[in-house]
């Protein structure tokens, strides 16, 4: 059985064309493969180690390296994307139940109130009797 990071090439065959390419005309050294980046990026996630704490030896490149590709593909929208890929094959082949859901609505922004009705308690507050 192989670590949980390791990204089989079935699993790659669906992620790497949603994959932004890379710059042409990049400075520096030849980057490090797409795939084994993403490697090292789920390897710190599924252990929990710091990005500096990426074993180089490993051959994902460095942390920092797996780091800007993550912000690199988050900007692009990439997980977005694979996420709904993998969603409807999985859907496809009937592997998910629907009859139980569960939606998480923290990212919508909640309302502070009723427009005036903090205005409307502190005259009210300003009218109580008093108690002395």
């Amino acid at each position: 059985m192989s670590a949980p990071w390791m990204v089989d090439d079935e699993l790659w065959a669906l992620i790497e064309p949603v994959l932004p390419p890379w710059p042409e005309r990049s400075p520096g050294p030849r980057p490090v493969e797409d795939r084994l980046c993403l490697q090292g990026v789920l390897l710190v996630l599924f252990t929990g180690i710091t990005w500096q704490q990426l074993p180089p030896e490993l051959g994902f490149g460095s942390g920092q390296t797996c780091w800007r590709r993550l912000c690199r593909w988050t900007e692009a929208g990439v997980f977005d994307q694979v996420h709904r890929i993998l969603l409807a094959k999985l859907n496809a082949a009937r592997q998910i139940d629907w009859t139980r859901a569960c939606v998480d609505a923290s990212h919508v922004r909640a309302k502070r109130g009723v427009p005036g009705s903090a205005r409307r308690r502190s005259i009210a507050a300003s009218r109580a009797a008093s108690t002395t």
